[in-house]
């Protein structure tokens, strides 16, 4: 063989290894596209034009703490199980603890501090997933004012949100940081952080995700204190529920709403800025007037999702006990005459029986 006809050889043979692994990989890669294709026609087959209506409330105005909902939506996941989902617009007079334990919708948003506070007006409602695994919320202050630290806080003005269990998770931080714990309480009735920018507020409690982005993208920088920093043990929020009713009457349409949910979450955690997009083109015009902010808060929240190696929205006992009863200790969870509890059942507020 002369040295030509080796040269062309040499050439010739990995350009047509590289040809037949690529055709096999594309064939391997439209199978796959097939077979999810022909699983969803199966299931929408399976529905025979019948697919169960569910609605879900919401705990806000949509965020990219609902991306996975609306991807799971966007995509077709909830129609290849079976149901027709309605996403009810978030209600600033009715709760989506209210809707969802009163029947009035399926499932919603929420977070355990509305769950405990549920189930002690005897109103209960049950966790059935944890969207993050881990709090990232934090109290902040401005970063061009003097409180550099929670112990701070003292004597100064808290812009809060009204709830009963604030008092105690804002004093206990600021005791751990070396404060007395005395601050000034008021319910803000305008955004967070214009409240903190017009100074109307020395400090408030958000969510490092959406507030903190939103506060850098407006051009002023926040110190930011870590609420699981200071002591208070970590717990989740916000939650997938749903109430004891549905759990009894429904277990196969949750088992199949958190089947396509999952979907979504684990979707979103691998594509944070097409789960971003879809958000952003699902949600109601004007919702987000800053859709970077959107890109932001999703790259942010994408890895937060879940924790490497464990399954989306596990919930764990250790973190269902020790918020709960840093609460029940506080004096922080109310019953219906507003008198503090003194004992709760916390392992019935929460179930992982419908997470795949």
């Amino acid at each position: 063989m002369n040295r030509r006809n080796r040269l062309v050889l040499s050439i010739a043979i990995p350009v047509l290894l590289l040809v037949i692994i690529g055709g096999l990989y594309l064939h391997q890669q439209q199978a796959a596209t097939n077979t999810s294709a022909n699983n969803h026609a199966a299931s929408a087959a399976s529905c025979h034009g019948k697919a169960i209506p569910l609605k879900l409330a919401l705990d806000w105005t949509p965020n990219t703490n609902h991306t996975g909902i609306y991807v799971a939506k966007a995509q077709g996941w909830y129609s290849a199980q079976c149901i027709d989902l309605t996403i009810l617009p978030y209600s600033s007079t009715v709760s989506s603890d209210t809707l969802v334990s009163s029947g009035q919708a399926a499932v919603g948003i929420s977070s355990t501090e509305s769950i405990v506070a549920d189930a002690a007006v005897n109103q209960p409602v049950v966790s059935i997933a944890a969207i993050i695994q881990h709090n990232t919320s934090a109290l902040v202050s401005l970063a061009s004012s003097n409180l550099k630290s929670p112990r701070d806080f003292d004597g100064k003005v808290y812009g809060g949100f009204g709830a009963p269990y604030e008092a105690a998770v804002v004093g206990s931080i600021m005791r751990q940081a070396g404060g007395k714990g005395t601050f000034k309480n008021v319910t803000l009735s305008v955004d967070t952080m214009q409240a903190l920018e017009t100074k109307q507020v020395d400090f408030a409690w958000v969510f490092e995700g959406w507030e903190v982005i939103q506060a850098q993208r407006a051009g002023f920088q926040l110190n930011v204190f870590p609420i699981t920093s200071y002591g208070i043990p970590d717990y989740y929020t916000p939650n997938i529920i749903t109430s004891p009713k549905e759990i009894a009457q429904q277990p196969d349409l949750l088992r199949r709403f958190m089947t396509a949910t999952a979907q979504g979450y684990t979707y979103a955690i691998t594509h944070a800025h097409e789960a971003a997009q879809l958000l952003i083109d699902a949600a109601p015009k004007g919702t987000f007037p800053d859709t970077g902010l959107v890109f932001a808060s999703q790259t942010f929240l994408s890895s937060h999702y879940v924790d490497a190696g464990r399954k989306w929205g596990l919930q764990d006992a250790v973190a269902w006990h020790g918020y709960p009863n840093f609460m029940l200790n506080n004096q922080a969870i109310l019953d219906a005459n507003s008198k503090p509890l003194k004992s709760m059942n916390f392992d019935a507020l929460y179930t992982n029986q419908f997470l795949g």
